[in-house]
């Protein structure tokens, strides 16, 4: 199957301050699939609700895809001690749809980590058009203490791999990692569903936020194809 692609008007960009960013998307006009976006995936395309895109700017190649080989993943000391640190905590899976409890721990996250960061004062519909999509096989990873829910982690499933979309959890519980915890839980969903990769979204040098996928190891960047990151840091 052909397939155009479109490219939207320079716009600021959302990771790094100061520069103009532009995104690419395939035809509008041809209905998404989890097919579709499985191979596009694969070329480092991402979503946002239904919507499937990849950052494309002319000056700028910051964005680097990145994912883990599950096979050659190996947690460091860090990671052992956040596992053992959340051993309390229960983990379930619950159907991608919009769930009250989710969408007020969603209203805690973004108050508590990012105030101002263009997410603010969220409503169950733009929180619904965000996270889940019409065409995704999506599930909503849940981490749960004792009987109160700490976290959340959308997770995408496409061929051979999963893709860790979105994460919101406690932001009271900093020394918890959940952050951390959720990718390592993602990592251990898509060992037992047999799949060979976890997609982590992008990743920026030059942004702190991002530093911390570079601490998983079997980690991979897309440039004009997948390479070990590790020779690239």
């Amino acid at each position: 199957m052909s397939l155009n692609f479109y490219q939207d008007q320079p716009h600021a960009c959302s990771y790094l301050s100061g520069r103009q960013a532009r995104n690419l998307y395939p035809d509008p006009n041809k209905p998404a699939s989890k097919h579709l976006y499985s191979h596009l995936i694969q070329h480092g395309f991402r979503r946002s609700g239904d919507h499937i895109y990849r950052p494309f700017c002319a000056e700028c190649s910051s964005c680097v895809p990145v994912r883990i080989d599950i096979a050659q993943f190996k947690p460091n000391r860090s990671q052992k001690r956040c596992l053992k640190r959340n051993q309390d905590v229960q983990t379930k899976i619950h159907p991608a749809e919009f769930n009250p409890i989710h969408f007020e721990l969603y209203e805690r996250y973004l108050a508590g980590r990012h105030l101002g960061g263009g997410m603010d004062n969220p409503t169950p519909s733009s929180y619904t058009n965000f996270l889940t999509s019409s065409w995704c096989d999506s599930a909503f990873l849940e981490f749960w203490l004792e009987n109160k829910l700490i976290g959340v982690a959308v997770t995408d499933f496409v061929f051979n791999g999963a893709s860790a979309f979105y994460t919101f959890f406690d932001p009271d519980l900093a020394k918890r990692s959940l952050g951390t915890f959720a990718i390592l839980k993602q990592i251990e969903l898509a060992k037992n569903y047999d799949l060979s990769w976890l997609y982590l979204g992008y990743w920026i040098a030059e942004s702190p936020k991002m530093s911390y996928k570079t601490n998983f190891s079997g980690l991979e960047g897309y440039y004009t194809d997948w390479q070990k990151l590790d020779k690239k840091l």
